[in-house]
């Protein structure tokens, strides 16, 4: 909300040398925060005056372009110079240069003299251009940032001025006025107005509030059978509420509706961040910022029959006043006269009643329309008003014919009109319900202690009615504040009134702890880990599209699993709660990719959503009651299972190429490292065996298994058709692991290796087997045979191609032997590596290779 401070004085006690700093310094301490100030002097500077054009010369130059040599006073004849800059004429006659041709001689406008700067650092010098020397410049609102008008200067006549010669110019366009901005968070919907930010300013100073609306509504006719015809025929209401409560309608006649909008009112205008358009257009917004009421002027002569306010029907639309053709919705509730729709209430008026410059017989609008409803609409048709702004928030119920009234006024003031007699005024509205406040609740509450009177003295201020009825007070709140609604709101209310800085900052003797958990400590074990190793941490969306979980949340092609939807999603295609990390992760790498970094290794930490017997809760506690165990256990029975697990995708280049390098492609193996450099710092065993799985590459899928054979998550490279999909670099790369169950499957023993006293004996081995046959049961089988001896094993080669017959495999394994008593012999060695031989032979038909 924007604050022109000429505009707070007339309400507020508002001392005369403040600045918007100040304002918005003032207005902090009842709960608003600071947004911006505007101040065209920030920007523009004089001399700028009022000047009288003597003489134009037009004259046309060689590049085609007539441009005017005018003289202009500046200085009323007769009267001293006393402006000062280098350039200015002492005989108060300037000689100036205009392209514009929109003036003639005798007008008054606005000239911008040497030493004068404009908006954008255009700073004004007396110098030579086409063939005189031009000593100033004859201002439009552009240049002097007033406006977006392209027609020519700014003629003052034309907005209704005829100031004297010489006048500063900045103080009669109330350029030296500044606005404060706040922010007003959406439960203070009142405070979108100055009536609103006056109250507020007073309470901040301990001042009384003078409410102009209390005499306006004292002046507002009564209704009476003459005014225009209203109906309000909601039969679709929204949340059990009516549409529309109230709906006051006046008229006025023998609008001049061509006349300018003053100075005061357009100044005041552009400072809140409202355009100037048209001087009834200009007094509706006018009054809606003034009262926080927003108003409809409608030309009368375009109406036909009255008005009907209800739901669209059925492939009914609306041509609005931006010039969009709407297609309705049956939930829509809309302004209607006799030839159908007329306006989307509470958003925005039709195009076929609009207000032009010929209106003269003027209908006023001032409703109370449904938060909800409007709320609503304005984001159905992604179109929001300053006018929805205010009814989503809720509207002051008893405000509609005070704000009728105050328009009405400023007609008759400023655009010559006439008040007819007819007064329409349905109102529905329902008064405040009290609301019961223990006296001692506030203080236990806020931790200070609030005297009786403190409690009365501040629910008075915000305009509530108080009645204390021994143990309690009943509070009926005001009628502009329709977020009181309990004794928390009240409370709210007292604390922010009596203030804040009353309420002592007393921080709490925190609890011995016992540092972090297991789990804690191995997550961050692991992270450290692999951001060490090269790769980069990322946090992805948790929401996604069922497709997505339903391809990366198990290895089986066609399933469809079970997941858990959001009741009130951004976009439908992310619309479920994630069963895997990955589709976030192929999402992140999607877009660094297309930003030009090629070169990728990322990984994520989070937890995943994985849907139980039971899905939510219909037990849901009200707000201020304690739940009883069953409730307790229905709620969390109604929480799916949230495992933790680590995934990483790998693309591109593991190093760039350098000199005396090349580069190296990221694979399968660096998936698997990942995976081990994981289990290493949770002091997990992990066993690899050949996988499949659905996103993965058919014959490049490592299966992760623990101890006990069940599976932890899959690494390897991704499936070739995924990665043309999703226009993925080839041969990237992946792993996924159910880091929950990992750390539930680790062993708390933590084995120290002895010193070791004698040298190992090495051995290599190289067997033939079906190319089917994993490398690691092959280990595991060769382990088995060669007993206590073998110390460790490892491949490190796999072999197919000549020499090996099709279908079958050579895997090499290094065996390293050593006893814990003596040195072993080579024929000790190789009685284990010939026992262990046995065995893979036994077991998979295992030949040795020659």
């Amino acid at each position: 909300m924007r604050i022109p401070l000429s505009w707070l004085r007339e309400y507020a006690p508002v001392p005369a040398d403040a600045t918007a700093e100040d304002v918005m310094e003032t207005l902090v301490t009842v709960g608003f925060e600071e947004e911006a100030v505007h101040r065209p002097t920030d920007e523009l500077s004089g001399p700028i005056v009022v000047g009288q054009v003597l003489s134009m010369e037009p004259e046309t130059h060689s590049n085609g372009k007539t441009v005017n040599w005018c003289q202009v006073r500046v200085v009323p004849e007769g009267q001293p110079q006393t402006l000062t800059g280098k350039g200015i004429e002492e005989s108060g006659v300037q000689g100036i240069i205009c392209g514009a041709h929109n003036f003639k001689v005798g007008d008054k406008v606005v000239v911008t003299l040497p030493g004068a700067v404009l908006p954008g650092g255009f700073a004004i010098t007396a110098r030579k251009t086409y063939g005189h020397k031009s000593a100033g410049m004859i201002a439009s609102v552009r240049e002097l940032g007033i406006g977006d008008d392209h027609n020519g200067i700014l003629v003052l006549s034309d907005i209704g001025l005829d100031p004297e010669i010489g006048t500063d110019a900045m103080e009669l366009l109330g350029l030296y006025d500044q606005a404060a901005e706040v922010n007003v968070t959406p439960d203070r919907g009142y405070a979108f107005s100055i009536r609103g930010i006056a109250r507020e300013y007073c309470h901040a100073t301990h001042t009384e509030f003078e409410d102009f609306v209390l005499d306006l509504a004292e002046r507002a006719p009564a209704a009476n059978n003459s005014g225009l015809p209203v109906e309000i025929s909601d039969e679709a209401p929204i949340h059990g509420n009516v549409g529309c409560t109230r709906f006051v309608a006046r008229q006025v006649s023998g609008v001049n509706s061509a006349a300018p909008t003053p100075t005061w009112m357009s100044s005041r205008l552009r400072l809140a961040g409202v355009r100037s358009i048209s001087l009834p257009v200009d007094i509706s917004n006018y009054v809606m910022l003034e009262t926080g009421q927003p108003l409809h002027f409608y030309d009368a002569d375009k109406l036909d029959g009255g008005i009907v306010v209800r739901r669209a029907r059925t492939g009914e639309k609306l041509t609005t006043l931006d010039d969009k053709t709407r297609e309705l919705n049956t939930e829509d509730l809309l302004i209607c006269d006799q030839s159908g729709p007329i306006g989307l209430a509470g958003v925005m008026g039709g195009a076929t009643t609009e207000t032009s410059s010929d209106t003269t017989t003027i209908i006023i609008e001032a409703a109370r329309f449904d938060e909800v409803s409007i709320a609503r609409t304005s984001r159905r048709h992604k179109l929001s008003s300053d006018a929805s702004k205010r009814f989503e928030r809720g509207v002051d119920f008893k405000l509609q014919a005070a704000a009728a009234q105050r328009a009405v006024d400023l007609l008759v003031e400023l655009a010559g009109a006439t008040v007819e007699e007819g007064v329409t005024d349905f109102n529905n509205t329902v008064e405040n319900e009290p609301i019961e406040l223990p006296t001692g609740y506030t203080s236990a509450r806020v931790g200070v202690e609030y005297s009786e009177a403190q409690i009365v003295d501040a629910l008075t201020e915000i305009g509530a009615e108080v009645v204390s009825s021994g143990e309690n007070f009943k509070v009926t709140a005001p009628s502009w504040r329709p977020d009181i609604a309990d004794k928390e709101d009240l409370t709210e209310e007292i604390a922010r009134l009596v203030g804040y800085d009353k309420i002592p900052s007393t921080l709490p003797v925190a609890p011995p702890g016992r540092g972090y958990t297991d789990e804690q400590v191995a997550r961050r074990r692991v992270l450290d880990a692999l951001a060490v190793a090269g790769m980069t941490e990322v946090q992805a969306y948790p929401f996604v599209a069922q497709t997505a979980n339903n391809l990366w949340a198990t290895p089986e092609a066609g399933q469809k699993l079970e997941s858990i939807k959001l009741a009130n999603p951004i976009a439908e295609t992310q619309a479920w709660l994630r069963r895997s990390l990955m589709p976030g992760l192929v999402e992140v790498l999607k877009r660094n990719l297309s930003r030009g970094f090629k070169n990728l290794a990322i990984f994520e930490s989070g937890h995943v959503f994985i849907p139980g017997s039971q899905t939510g809760s219909t037990h849901i506690p009200g707000l201020g009651a304690k739940p009883g165990d069953d409730v307790l256990a229905d709620l969390n029975a109604g929480i799916p299972f949230q495992p933790r697990y680590v995934a990483g995708l790998f693309a591109g280049n593991e190093h760039a190429e350098m000199p005396g390098t090349t580069a190296r492609a990221y694979d399968w193996r660096d998936a698997l490292d990942a995976v081990q450099l994981i289990a290493d710092a949770t002091g997990a065993e992990i066993s690899v065996v050949q996988g499949t799985h659905q996103a993965f590459h058919p014959g490049r899928t490592a299966e992760l298994r623990n101890s006990e054979g069940e599976t932890l998550g899959f690494a390897g490279e991704l499936h070739p058709k995924l990665l043309k999909d999703n226009d993925l670099p080839e041969r990237t790369c992946a792993f996924e692991v159910d880091f929950t169950r990992m750390l539930n499957d680790k062993s708390d023993r933590v084995e120290a290796y002895g010193i070791f006293g004698y040298p190992a004996t090495n051995q290599d081995v190289a067997l033939i087997v079906d190319a089917t046959v994993p490398a690691a049961e092959i280990s595991a089988a060769l382990a088995e045979g060669a007993g206590d001896l073998l110390e460790d094993i490892r491949v490190f080669d796999d072999y197919r191609g000549v020499g090996i017959e099709e279908g079958k495999k050579s895997v090499a394994f290094a065996l390293r032997f050593r006893a814990d008593d003596r040195t072993l012999t080579a024929e000790e060695a190789s009685a284990s590596r010939e026992a262990a031989i046995a065995v893979a032979a036994e077991r998979f038909g295992a030949v040795l290779r020659g």
